[in-house]
């Protein structure tokens, strides 16, 4: 799969206080071209194919990165499914359980209601919300 080059990548990663190597580029270049959800090692994967030589780990910190400078949201949809999601705005997950296709349902489609009363000393930093669907088996 040829991925789409994203021009102003540079330029965002210093707008999130990131200095640009050429690594963090590439791995933002596959993310912020379009709106994606995806693994660690697709996004290894899609990087190697301009920059072979691009390592596990390098992904892996650059991801750490990026999640803590809210540049991409991350998604534990079961513990040997994390998601990283581009899009940072609002809105909730829809989960394929037998494709493993994770899509977003827009915030104004889904109404989350009331939070739960949280400990003394805790506040509330965000909700994600993951539908999980499979299709139906034939009749």
């Amino acid at each position: 799969m040829v991925t789409t080059r994203f021009p102003g990548a540079a330029e965002r990663l210093r707008k999130a206080g990131i200095p640009p190597t050429r690594q963090r580029v590439a791995i933002a270049e596959v993310l912020f071209a379009r709106p994606v959800h995806l693994s660690a090692d697709q996004v290894l994967a899609r990087v190697r194919e301009h920059m072979p030589e691009m390592s596990r780990a390098t992904v892996y910190n650059t991801l750490k990165l990026f999640r803590e400078k809210n540049m991409v949201r991350e998604l534990v949809v079961d513990p040997e499914r994390v998601f990283y999601d581009s899009n940072t705005a609002p809105h909730y997950h829809l989960f394929d359980v037998r494709t493993g296709e994770l899509s977003d349902v827009s915030a104004d489609e889904l109404q989350v209601i009331g939070t739960p009363v949280l400990p003394a000393g805790l506040e509330l930093e965000e909700v994600d919300v993951i539908i999980r669907v499979r299709s139906r088996a034939p009749a």
